[in-house]
């Protein structure tokens, strides 16, 4: 009898342990933001942010007169949506409420109507954050025991929490221990690929919103995904291709065959609204890639062979259509095909959905095709992988720093450009900052000659590239180009790997800009590294002259006859002091601007 009195007792203290170690910290030790508490746009990855600001939907409100309302119905859907926010907080929250059943027969509830969270640490490097949920009247996701720190500062990282694919949601908040930090970060303004499609965009069947293959894209590229893919609709409507035509885009993707197989569409409908989506778009954007993407087939094509009829057929108009739009010379247009997909038997949940495994096989397609699109290729070294960076946020903000050189490009287009790290950030110049400890030197030598500063404090190879595939030479005409970048990747890189980098990178900079002369600088001298240094500048200064771009060592100007750095020219044996500014900028400006005799 004991027992039976006690057992209930130890069964309500059991579910009280399990209970708190789901919800971990009470909502009273939260503090907790709203999107509509923002005072600019932050649901990020969608077209018209102006229009909707903390609206959380894929069309801005005045699309609902003008598309079927299945249409709208499925923008209320906000697949490919998410919100992007900095913290250092060890425990983060997101509730929100949901209408109806969270889940569908042939698709999980975490991807019908969960969230999902990605970190990005200071080096750039995405990771997953696993959390508890909870499907009731609110829907709760609990992030606990994240490491708060990546070891360059304490200020946390960047977070992307992505929203549901199929559910539209209400109520949505955030919430972190509230001695922690949380700043909700501004709309991404790099140019996104819109993506136009059917359920498999919307992102049918991934068991969470981050394996969508249109999230997964958006994270290997680094660039928003808009998607605009409505489940059983896909259908190339005209009303749709006119509100694409709003969105100025890196690349336009169609992706509607599976919605318009001939099992509901005639080869002549289909080939027709092809060459009428394309151009349209081609009318109002002249010069932007059009991707065009086939039916990625059904598992089941060879045992139920109506079905492979179906999407063969899709495909062969398709082609069809492309022929004939080539003929007729529209620029930029290219296929993504069947065998870029190549689905295998085990890439659907039903035969036509992709599960994750189909998912990263489409995504994965898709990144190899749009990189040969945007010249934008991935190499094997991680000197040769373009990645972003947050090293000392407490600083200066890197990513507002890139998009303040693209405004600085159609504003006021200087004549040098001048790529490299902290040294050159620190220079001078604009973008002004308050980190700028030579600018005697650069008003003296540099803005006479036109300079504009590309320098990004701790940046490595692979961060210029990142910076260079994201817009940062385009719409100017620059006569030079100076690339002094590679000190920081000493510290983890060999000197091929290093070598190696720059050469990806002056290719990735002579692609941009095939008329600008290019001078690569030898790394300036430091502290304990003068031996290796100057090793490793033999080495650029031969990968120079084979990939004929101009060589100067202007660092050697700062070096003792010991070959040892001249310390007093130097604030802490790696950066230049306002003497050593003056020395570097009479050494550059004579290497730009040689007197002729």
């Amino acid at each position: 009898m004991k027992n039976q009195v006690l057992f209930p007792w130890l069964l309500f203290s059991l579910i009280l342990l399990l209970s708190s170690s789901i919800t971990g910290q009470t909502s009273a030790d939260l503090s907790w933001w709203k999107p509509s508490n923002a005072t600019f746009p932050v649901i990020d990855g969608g077209g018209w942010s102006a229009e909707l600001k903390d609206t959380i939907q894929r069309l801005p409100g005045r699309a609902k007169s003008l598309v079927r309302p299945p249409v709208w119905n499925l923008s209320l859907q906000p697949a490919g949506l998410f919100i992007r926010f900095f913290s250092n907080a060890p425990q983060i929250k997101v509730r929100y409420q949901i209408v109806g059943s969270p889940g569908m027969p042939h698709m999980p509830a975490t991807g019908v109507s969960g969230v999902d969270l990605y970190a990005i640490d200071s080096d750039g490097t995405w990771h997953f954050c696993a959390g508890k949920y909870s499907f009731k009247d609110t829907v709760e996701y609990n992030f606990d025991k994240l490491k708060p720190t990546d070891g360059y500062h304490k200020l946390g990282r960047e977070y992307r929490l992505y929203l549901p694919l199929y559910k539209g949601l209400s109520g949505l908040e955030i919430g972190v221990p509230s001695d922690s930090k949380f700043t909700p970060l501004p709309n991404m303004q790099e140019k996104p690929i819109v993506v136009y499609g059917t359920s498999i965009a919307q992102g049918a069947c991934a068991s969470r919103p981050g394996m969508a293959w249109t999230n997964i894209l958006s994270r290997k590229l680094d660039r928003p995904v808009i998607n605009l893919g409505f489940s059983g609709n896909g259908r190339l409507e005209p009303e749709i291709i006119d509100l694409i035509n709003e969105i100025d885009a890196k690349v336009y993707v169609l992706d509607c065959l599976p919605n318009m197989t001939t099992e509901r569409f005639s080869a002549p409908d289909l080939q027709k609204r092809i060459i009428e989506a394309v151009r349209s778009i081609r009318a109002k954007h002249p010069k932007t890639p059009i991707l065009l993407t086939e039916h990625a087939g059904y598992s089941e094509g060879f045992m139920v062979p109506t079905r492979q009829t179906f999407y063969q057929e899709a495909n062969l108009s398709l082609q069809t259509a492309v022929d004939q739009l080539k003929l007729d010379r529209v620029p930029a247009l290219y296929t993504l095909t069947f065998a870029d997909i190549n689905f295998d038997l085990d890439a659907t949940v039903d035969g036509t959905h992709p599960n994750d495994y189909g998912m990263m096989l489409q995504a994965q397609a898709y990144e190899k095709k749009l990189r040969d699109i945007l010249r934008e290729p991935y190499g094997a070294l991680v000197t040769q992988k373009p990645i972003r960076q947050s090293r000392e946020p407490g600083s200066y903000n890197w990513e507002e720093r890139h998009n303040a050189i693209k405004t600085l490009n159609s504003t006021e287009p200087s004549k040098i450009l001048f790529i490299g790290n902290s040294i050159t950030h620190n220079w001078g110049g604009k973008p002004l900052n308050d980190r700028i400890k030579g600018a005697d030197s650069w008003a003296k030598y540099l803005e006479p000659l036109q300079v504009r500063n590309l320098g990004f404090g701790w940046d490595r190879i692979e961060n210029v590239l990142w910076r260079v595939y994201h817009d940062e030479l385009e719409g100017i005409a620059p006569e030079k180009i100076v690339i002094n970048i590679g000190t920081n990747n000493l510290l983890i890189n060999t000197d091929e790997e290093i070598i190696e980098g720059l050469v990806f990178l002056i290719e990735a900079i002579k692609t941009r800009q095939p008329f600008a002369s290019v001078y690569v600088l030898g790394l300036y001298p430091r502290r304990e590294r003068e031996a290796r240094i100057l090793k490793l500048n033999q080495g650029i200064q031969t990968m120079a002259k084979s990939n004929a771009v101009t060589y100067a060592n202007i660092g050697s100007t700062l070096l003792l006859p010991t070959g040892k750095i001249d310390e007093k020219l130097f604030s802490d044996g790696l950066h230049p002091n306002a003497e050593g500014y003056q020395i570097l900028g009479k050494a550059l400006s004579a290497t730009l601007n040689p007197v002729k005799k």
